[in-house]
């Protein structure tokens, strides 16, 4: 093949996008199948690289059905998929309970592990249990709690079907701490200590992203620190990532609301970010709702 073998496993808890996630990577060109056995995997992908119509992308979704044994061994199955030249990832979507009770309870679906009259709660916990070998082993974890399809779609085709084989995706993201923090966040930097553009009432209705925000964010001498501290972290330390063959990093950068001091440094720390690396992404995870939040 000419082109490098691209492999997507999607899991996660059912009911958190992973039809979505499937449904998007059909439409990118990959041949997909859903609910394929984990043990078929290999050779899946060994019957559909043979022979002059070989297939160089595809997705397949994977879910807490499969034996025990076939889950547990995933994490070695694609170790040895990767060792064989297959460009692989491994993409795990979860949601809060709360958020997968309600959905399910608006599309009156059953969940695939409710049976003999489970309650749903307890089925959701037991796929939590069952699923704990991929989640370990993901090189993605994306919480769609809060996010909306096109949002889920988005990051799917701007950050999994971009990534190139030894690349290190980087996603800075915004957050408000009242909203929780993020689940897939592997380094958390809390920006509540600093001066608040909240107390300004002519800066409080507005964001990170408006120009009078930025201008005073800019004339805190804390806000410099911080960044200045914040950017030489990560210029430290993405490299280290890379060369852990680490395919994915998500930073996270926390205010109370999520709607200035947050968003305002998400935007500078990628700005700078990008000067040394590259692809290096931004999200701000509470900018669509109600705004006006203490920030």
């Amino acid at each position: 093949m000419d082109e490098k073998m691209r492999l997507i496993i999607v899991s996660g808890l059912s009911g958190s996008g992973k039809s979505v996630a499937l449904h998007v990577l059909e439409d990118l060109g990959y041949y997909c199948i859903d609910n394929l056995p984990a043990a078929l995997i290999n050779a899946l992908v060994k019957e559909l690289t043979d022979g002059s119509n070989s297939v160089n992308r595809i997705a397949v979704g994977v879910d807490a059905r499969n034996p025990q044994k076939d889950l547990e061994s995933l994490p070695r199955l694609i170790k040895e998929l990767r060792a064989q030249g297959t460009q692989t990832d491994l993409l795990f979507l979860q949601t809060s309970d709360d958020v997968l009770l309600k959905r399910y309870s608006e599309s009156r679906r059953r969940h695939p592990l409710s049976v003999d009259g489970t309650e749903l709660r307890a089925a959701i916990d037991n796929e939590r249990a069952l699923l704990g070998p991929i989640i370990n082993a993901a090189d993605l974890i994306v919480d769609t709690t809060r996010s909306s399809v096109y949002e889920l779609a988005d990051l799917i085709r701007e950050r999994v079907d971009r990534r190139q084989s030894n690349m290190l995706s980087v996603l800075v993201e915004s957050f408000g701490f009242k909203h929780g923090i993020p689940a897939d966040a592997d380094f958390v930097f809390d920006l509540r200590c600093l001066p608040n553009p909240y107390w300004q009432p002519e800066l409080r209705p507005l964001t990170g992203l408006d120009q009078p925000v930025k201008e005073f964010l800019e004339s805190q001498e804390l806000f410099r620190q911080m960044f200045d501290d914040v950017h030489s972290f990560l210029i430290r330390w993405i490299p280290e990532y890379v060369s852990f063959n680490r395919g994915y990093l998500t930073v996270a950068i926390g205010c109370t609301g999520g709607q200035h001091r947050s968003v305002y440094m998400t935007e500078k720390l990628v700005t700078a970010l990008k000067q040394s690396h590259d692809p290096v992404l931004s999200r701000h995870c509470e900018l669509g709702q109600r705004a006006g939040s203490k920030d």
